[in-house]
């Protein structure tokens, strides 16, 4: 029988490039549950809502009730929820994404304790490593978070990893480096430096745009959460597999770069230095290709011309989160 998957925060950026990814190339049925914040946007849903393996639930995954019942229906849960925004965690501190990262997870987790599933799959976040101490890191990396949200989203894979340790479950965590593609919220570096571009506006660095990452195209990070998904169980659980290209790229090259995709000639413009800037993002694959056979196959070039694509072909969904943030802000 096809698998029925749980996706929290399945509205948002990495989640619902996933929910189109399984649907499109397995048989498994879908629940997506999500919140609808800032993060969780339905028009990223929109068109596939009515599929006949995608179910809707809105809701929060702080609601013990409502998180028992979807849970007891489901073989596999895929925790995507969190509170992501970097920059609001340091401007607003750490109070929402401890309610959501680490309160939101326990949660879950308490539920798969009475309703138990094939696997848990958490998707935490390569910022719980800080700047690299080693390049690449691989997944014994000491966790050294810099931001409020980096150290909820450490929190909350701990947590995880000791569910696995005092009780068994089948926990994978997963540490996706960043991401990038189509229908990322425009706070995000990427997607801002591209509707900068096309709007004929300065892109904004900050610092000197020396720091570097490791980008991962979303529809790669997919294909690795369902490798996770497919693989034996017995050599995944309790693991911490990185999701990642292996290759970084600085902040400043992505700007030129994203200026040369869109054919605009703007001026860079360098801010202030954000606090708790990560310096160097980089990270080792050896370990999900050895248990899944999963390597990224999206060159950094591909996926950017395919993200500057959508965003110029989807103006009016950019544009209305811009303005809905600008009026929030207000």
């Amino acid at each position: 029988m096809p698998k029925k998957v749980l996706v929290t925060g399945g509205c948002g950026f990495i989640p619902s490039n996933f929910i189109r990814h399984l649907l499109a190339n397995t048989p498994y049925e879908v629940v997506s549950l999500d919140a609808l914040t800032y993060a969780g946007n339905l028009e990223n849903l929109r068109d596939i809502m009515g599929h006949e393996r995608l179910s809707f639930v809105r809701g929060d995954i702080r609601d013990h009730d409502l998180v028992r019942e979807v849970v007891a229906d489901v073989d596999v849960v895929v925790n995507a929820a969190a509170e992501s925004h970097v920059e609001k965690s340091i401007i607003h501190g750490g109070a929402e994404f401890v309610k959501t990262n680490v309160e939101g997870t326990q949660i879950l987790l308490d539920a798969i304790r009475e309703a138990p599933v094939d696997r848990f799959i958490l998707i935490s976040s390569s910022e719980v490593y800080g700047t690299a101490e080693a390049a690449p890191m691989d997944e014994e990396h000491p966790l050294n978070p810099r931001s409020p949200y980096a150290a909820t989203k450490a929190g909350g894979d701990r947590l995880a990893y000791s569910y696995f340790v005092t009780y068994g479950l089948p926990i994978v965590i997963v540490r996706p480096f960043n991401n990038y593609g189509p229908r990322q919220h425009p706070e995000k570096v990427i997607p801002r430096f591209i509707t900068q571009a096309l709007s004929g506006e300065p892109l904004t660095i900050h610092g000197d745009g020396h720091a570097s990452r490791d980008w991962l195209y979303v529809d790669d990070d997919a294909e690795a959460i369902e490798a996770i998904i497919t693989a034996d169980i017995d050599g995944l659980a309790g693991e911490v597999v990185n999701v990642a290209t292996g290759i970084d790229i600085s902040v400043r090259d992505v700007a030129d770069s994203v200026l040369a995709a869109v054919g605009a000639d703007a001026e860079l413009v360098f801010v202030d230095e954000r606090l708790g800037q990560v310096d160097r993002h980089i990270g080792s694959t050896d370990k999900l290709e050895q248990l899944t056979g999963w390597r990224a196959r999206t060159s950094f070039e591909q996926g950017l011309e395919q993200t500057v694509e959508w965003y110029r072909e989807n103006e009016v969904w950019w544009r209305a989160l811009t303005a809905r943030d600008s009026v929030s802000s207000s």
